[in-house]
């Protein structure tokens, strides 16, 4: 059968003042009406199941999420400690294997943008068939629509079948020239959507993985919390699908978007006639190009130009859009009193 998992960690910082330990980026309709968790489960209805969903997720969002998505306790996985996507996929994964030794898994994160869930099913639906076909550790993707160096970048290799090809390699966030290099070989945008049989992901993590696949004894053995406090923390790309040579990817021809900074409202939501992505009590007169958000405090914004606008859980933000991209950078200069948000 097919399962799929969701990984819902990780503060949102690059989304302060909004989003805070009592709501963090997931449970945000960042995007539109709905929260990026929700709109995730909705992109899955009627292809898998939420009784055959697991959810990754931090001590914090465990009980939000498993009463928003209608989940249950089970297929809620917390993490002791956040070590990144390699340990939380491997954990997740071998947890399927036990209640289904043939799954196969489609792994996705729960903060993106995806413009045609109809053709997310289908490619989707395409990577876990290339995965059981091909014996390999399937990624998506995505035919990339600008030059963008916040993303990571896959070459695709020989063809294995007329939709399906090899890797040849992974480049990690190039800079914008490199990055129109590359799309001028064809590559693709790293979504960090995946397919795989568990037993595949599992035999590719003990021949390349080792920060991981000395301590899958742990799992073997019920200590969840030996496994993690013993592993290294490393991502699924880094550890186990840059290092093995059965990786596939297969295109995916649909609106995505990472929504991962304030820059990424102006890709997700519709603008105004003057290029401004108002949220909230705003009122613009004569700005251009801002992204102005507000809890319920009435902004007015004069004008401006390309400023990102923040009224929430009782800070304000006010920054360049360019800065805001940065703004982990900008929370380490601000005092404990005014960066830390209320639980």
């Amino acid at each position: 059968m097919d399962w799929a998992v969701i990984i819902a960690g990780g503060s949102g910082t690059r989304f302060w003042p909004l989003s805070s330990p009592a709501h963090p980026k997931q449970l945000l309709p960042l995007a539109g009406g709905r929260s990026t968790a929700q709109e995730t489960m909705d992109r899955l209805t009627g292809f898998i199941t939420p009784a055959r969903t697991i959810v990754v997720t931090g001590p914090d969002l465990a009980t939000p999420l498993t009463s928003r998505l209608g989940l249950r306790p089970e297929n809620v996985l917390v993490e002791p400690r956040p070590a990144g996507t390699g340990p939380a996929l491997v954990w997740a994964s071998h947890e399927i294997r036990r209640r289904d030794p043939e799954a196969r898994v489609l792994a996705m994160h729960a903060d993106w943008a995806v413009g045609d869930p109809g053709a997310f099913v289908r490619t989707a639906a395409s990577a876990l068939d290339a995965a059981r076909r091909y014996d390999r550790l399937v990624t998506v993707g995505i035919v990339p629509s600008r030059p963008d160096p916040d993303y990571g970048y896959i070459v695709p290799g020989p063809p294995i079948d007329g939709v399906v090809r090899a890797v040849a390699r992974f480049v990690e966030k190039p800079d914008s020239a490199a990055a129109l290099d590359l799309m001028a070989e064809g590559a693709l945008w790293n979504s960090g959507l995946f397919a795989w049989t568990t037993r595949r992901l599992l035999e590719e993590v003990n021949a390349h993985t080792p920060e991981i696949a000395r301590h899958l004894g742990r799992l073997e053995e019920g200590d969840v919390a030996g496994y993690f406090d013993g592993l290294t923390a490393i991502s699924i790309d880094v550890g186990v699908l840059e290092r093995s040579d059965r990786v596939a990817v297969v295109p995916g021809h649909f609106d995505w978007d990472d929504v991962g900074t304030w820059e990424a409202l102006a890709r997700v939501r519709v603008p105004d006639r003057r290029g401004n992505v108002p949220v909230g009590p705003v009122s613009l007169v004569e700005a251009s190009d801002c992204i102005i958000w507000s809890e319920g405090t009435p902004i007015v914004v004069a004008g401006a130009e390309g400023l990102v606008v923040v009224c929430a859980n009782n800070r304000i933000l006010v920054a360049t859009r360019a800065q805001a991209a940065d703004l982990k950078r900008v929370l380490e200069q601000l005092p404990p009193e005014v960066r830390d948000l209320p639980s």
